[in-house]
């Protein structure tokens, strides 16, 4: 491992807003779980989560634009979580943490009816057959969310892959459950009424498939 992640890591450890529990842990439920308003943030708010948050930059930027609100993002990779765990620490942003964890274990983080809102910004799509229960959009995956989000909760996709888009309105589609939004290509749209955080919020992903051309879908949808 090279002494740049060593570096993060340690550093990471020193965070109060960064919590790194074992696998074991998440198994049989840590101390936050249901508690996450009372246990971590100093003001009790709506919880919003990012999976798969990489170097956090949306849950940076959801915090900043949504005081109202705590955000959690969350990731496995904690080098990725130290560059956004950083910019919390310099900005003393008090809504903001990060949690280090496989997506697969969210429910030994979370409680029922704990998470107002998920977004899940550019995750891989996992476009081979057998990779399909990998997919944060696979109907395992959206079972999990359901338990933990309250009722009504709304459920964030940004994507480059028209795959995973496609993918993901079938499978809403075979279990009913409601699409409120859903753009092929954001810039297609009007962005009067729209969700502002479509438009004022880029990932590092998102920034490099502009550049290239690709268009940006949405979807928002619940599963009530």
């Amino acid at each position: 491992m090279g002494k740049d992640k060593l570096r993060r890591f340690a550093q990471n450890q020193t965070f109060r807003h960064v919590i790194q529990p074992e696998r074991q842990a998440l198994v049989e439920g840590i101390d936050l779980k249901g508690n996450w308003n009372g246990g971590h943030f100093e003001k009790p708010q709506p919880l919003i989560l990012e999976l798969g948050c990489g170097g956090g930059e949306y849950t940076v930027g959801l915090a900043r634009r949504q005081p109202e609100h705590n955000i959690i993002g969350i990731d496995i990779k904690g080098a990725r979580i130290w560059k956004g765990a950083v910019v919390v620490e310099r900005e003393k942003l008090p809504n903001a943490a990060f949690l280090r964890s496989d997506i697969e274990l969210i429910e030994g983080a979370f409680g029922p009816d704990e998470v107002s809102e998920i977004w899940i910004t550019f995750p891989d799509p996992q476009i081979k057959h057998r990779r399909a229960k990998h997919r944060l959009l696979h109907p395992d995956f959206l079972e999990r969310y359901r338990r933990i989000l309250k009722p009504g909760g709304r459920i964030h996709l940004k994507t480059d892959s028209e795959f995973l888009y496609g993918y993901t309105e079938g499978i809403l589609h075979g279990l009913g459950a409601p699409v409120h939004t859903a753009f092929y290509d954001i810039d297609a749209q009007s962005k009067e009424g729209k969700h502002p955080l479509l438009f004022e919020l880029q990932t590092l992903y998102e920034q490099r498939w502009r550049s290239e051309g690709k268009p940006i879908a949405y979807l928002e949808f619940s599963l009530e």
